[in-house]
């Protein structure tokens, strides 16, 4: 099999200046970036970014996109790790009109576009829901009723990225059902899910294996594998089960 091969534009680092910055949670924010001749991306797909220090040292990390493929900026949602080597950095001291490298867009497999059609499944752990997001701003700025449905899980309503857009998409209509898990604490009026996600759960959220959805499972690696392993003991063919994962060293 001949591997095709990645457009030299798309692996050149190229500069981006942050334009925007706000805050999603106590640890989360959305960094807008304006990137000199951004080819365009696909919803689901990702970026790598590179800090050079004062002394010449030098880290990258990859992160994913969470602006549609319409938006002509490049929004980024990052969740601060205390031990992190960059996400401090990104969350905590970066400010409007900084500057970083960034290459991309990568990833060709977990993207999703409206002329792929549904039913789609969105299953999100913590800021697994970054992808996502771009796959549902995707088919809200092109006004698609494709049928949707997302499951996030995050740790209490404090923690959900997104949250209050979340809501607005769904109150919307035009076929998108959002249901939300949380796994440590509750408001006291809270009808949602109380547990981590289980084969129980995605049973009653997800649509019948038989009406073959597309699916997409995103977040920690031991998250993705467990959902990913429940959906298909459910029936769901591993083929439209499409996985991305992190783990604790993606800061």
């Amino acid at each position: 099999m001949t591997e095709l091969a990645i457009p030299a534009s798309r692996i050149a680092w190229r500069t981006a200046t942050l334009a925007q910055k706000r805050t999603e949670t106590p640890t989360a924010v959305t960094l807008v970036f304006e990137v000199e001749g951004w080819p365009g991306h696909r919803a689901g797909q990702h970026v790598d970014l590179r800090l050079t220090a004062e002394d010449g040292y030098q880290a990258s990390r990859s992160y994913s996109i969470a602006s549609p493929p319409e938006d002509g900026t490049v929004s980024l949602t990052v969740e601060r790790l205390d031990d992190g080597e960059v996400s401090p950095y990104l969350v905590d001291v970066m400010e409007p009109g900084d500057e970083l490298e960034l290459r991309g867009p990568v990833g060709g497999w977990f993207v999703w576009e409206v002329e792929d059609g549904g039913p789609v499944l969105l299953v999100a752990g913590g800021s697994g829901i970054v992808p996502l997001m771009a796959m549902l701003r995707h088919r809200a700025a092109r006004k698609s009723s494709t049928s949707a449905r997302l499951l996030v899980s995050a740790r209490t309503l404090g923690d959900l990225i997104y949250g209050r857009e979340l809501g607005e998409l769904e109150a919307a209509g035009g076929g998108l059902g959002v249901f939300v898990t949380l796994t440590r604490s509750a408001p006291p009026d809270w009808d949602g899910y109380t547990r981590r996600v289980d084969p129980e759960m995605l049973a009653e959220v997800a649509w019948p294996a038989a009406e073959q959805p597309r699916v997409y499972v995103c977040g920690p690696t031991s998250f993705v594998e467990s959902a990913a392993d429940a959906l298909v003991a459910l029936g769901h063919d591993p083929g439209q089960v499409r996985t991305e994962r992190f783990g604790p060293t993606g800061t």
